[in-house]
C-alpha cells in the first residue's frame, strides 16, 4: 500500500427515486422485492500527486413480479487524496482502488441507511463491500 492521506472527502452527487409511491403503499399483494447494487470506482489524476477518488454507488430495488421500480439511489462520493510519490503503478492502482474506497464505503452506507429510513420503507442498510475482491474481479475480466 502507498502511503496517502485524504485530505477532504464529500458527496459530489445523490438522487433518490420512488416513481411509484403512493399506490406501493395501497397495495397489499406487491410480492417480494429484490435489490440490485452496483459499485464503480472512478480515479482522475492530477497534479504534485492528487487523485480525486469517485465512489459510484447505484442500489435499486424492484418487485420482481412486474419489475416495478420501489426505489432508485445514485449516489457519487469522492475522496481527495494526496499521495506519496509511488514508482509501482501496480502499488498506486490497488492504494486508490482498494485502500481509499473502503475509507470512503462507511459515509456512503449511511447515507443510503438515512435515506431509505427517511423514505417510508424499510431501512436497509448495505453490507460491508470487499474492495480487494471487486479489484481481482475486475483484472480478471481484462
Amino acid at each position: 500500500m502507498a502511503k496517502f492521506n485524504i485530505i477532504s472527502q464529500f458527496l459530489k452527487d445523490i438522487s433518490f427515486e420512488s416513481p411509484n409511491v403512493p399506490e406501493l403503499f395501497f397495495k397489499n399483494d406487491n410480492g417480494q422485492a429484490k435489490l440490485e447494487i452496483n459499485i464503480d470506482i472512478q480515479i482522475k489524476g492530477a497534479e504534485n500527486n492528487l487523485f480525486m477518488v469517485d465512489l459510484i454507488t447505484k442500489v435499486h430495488s424492484k418487485l420482481e413480479n412486474g419489475d416495478k421500480s420501489i426505489f432508485l439511489i445514485e449516489s457519487t462520493y469522492s475522496g481527495l487524496v494526496q499521495m506519496e510519490e509511488e514508482k509501482d503503478e501496480e502499488v498506486k492502482k490497488r492504494t486508490l482502488l482498494i485502500d481509499v474506497p473502503t475509507l470512503l464505503f462507511p459515509a456512503v452506507r449511511a447515507l443510503i441507511t438515512r435515506l431509505t429510513s427517511e423514505s417510508g420503507f424499510p431501512t436497509f442498510a448495505m453490507q460491508p463491500v470487499d474492495f480487494a475482491a471487486l479489484y481481482a474481479q475486475k483484472q480478471t475480466k481484462n
